[in-house]
């Protein structure tokens, strides 16, 4: 290895800052921190009331969709009932109904 031939080291020391100048900083840096952590927590608590309040949403949903379902077959197996029984007269009251409506609709809708 090579030395220079300047004599020194290189070696320059730091500037010189007092010890108050530091103390300051170090000061000024944790009340920073205490500002976003006190942040970074509020945010928390809104986030976990957010949470509870989805949540409770989404159990009153499927309360309503546990219901309907109910609803839902409850009415399938009455029809299907309804079709084993051998009426089918009421399969074709249903059929002439549904026209006789949507006719009544086609009508209301083409002179309004």
């Amino acid at each position: 290895m090579r030395r220079s031939h300047s004599g020194g080291y290189g070696y320059e020391p730091l500037p010189s800052t007092s010890h108050n100048t530091m103390e300051d900083e170090n000061e000024r840096m944790t009340e920073e921190l205490k500002d976003k952590i006190h942040a970074l927590k509020s945010l928390s608590i809104d986030i976990g009331t957010e949470v509870k309040y989805q949540d409770k949403m989404l159990k009153g949903m499927d309360d309503d969709f546990d219901r309907t379902s109910g609803s839902l077959s409850g009415s399938v197996a009455r029809v299907l009932r309804l079709a084993k029984a051998g009426h089918n007269y009421y399969i074709l009251y249903l059929f002439v109904f549904s026209i006789a409506v949507f006719f009544v609709l086609w009508i209301i809708l083409k002179f309004k």
